[in-house]
């Protein structure tokens, strides 16, 4: 695929979680596949997220969340990028989510999840479609 620049990539940790060891790994592994990535760090804001997602023009956002607190954090996260006219950004979540919850993630928007133990190639694939398709619109 012909393509003007790389794959932009903003990873998040959203709430109060303090554990980013997996953020940043995540990272890496999407820097060394050719991704541009932009970390923002610890207990961010959806705020601050989606300033952060439309200021570096990324074609996904990464939320890694860890706490439990990934339904509420999601829901706002929508809400607010419909409030900004931004609903088709393309998010995917990853961290400590049950099974359970991956549909209702899905419901809110959210492009793809990724749950403990996800390889680092499937990550990578999936962002780079997800990204394909941002890209297009």
């Amino acid at each position: 695929m012909d393509r003007e620049r790389p794959i932009r990539v903003l990873i998040a940790k959203p709430g109060l979680d303090g554990h980013d060891k997996g953020a940043k790994v995540v990272a890496k592994a999407l820097k060394d596949a050719g991704m541009e990535v932009i970390y923002i760090g610890l207990r961010q804001s959806t705020d601050s997220i989606l300033s952060a997602a439309v200021e570096e023009n990324v074609d996904v956002i990464g939320l890694s969340i860890l706490s439990g607190s990934h339904l509420p954090i999601c829901r706002e996260l929508s809400e607010k990028m419909v409030q900004r006219g931004i609903e088709g950004a393309k998010v995917v979540v990853g961290g400590v989510i049950p099974r359970a919850d991956v549909q209702v993630l899905r419901d809110l928007g959210i492009s793809e999840v990724f749950r403990g133990g996800s390889s680092f190639d499937d990550i990578i694939q999936a962002i780079k479609k997800i990204a394909r398709g941002a890209q297009r619109q």
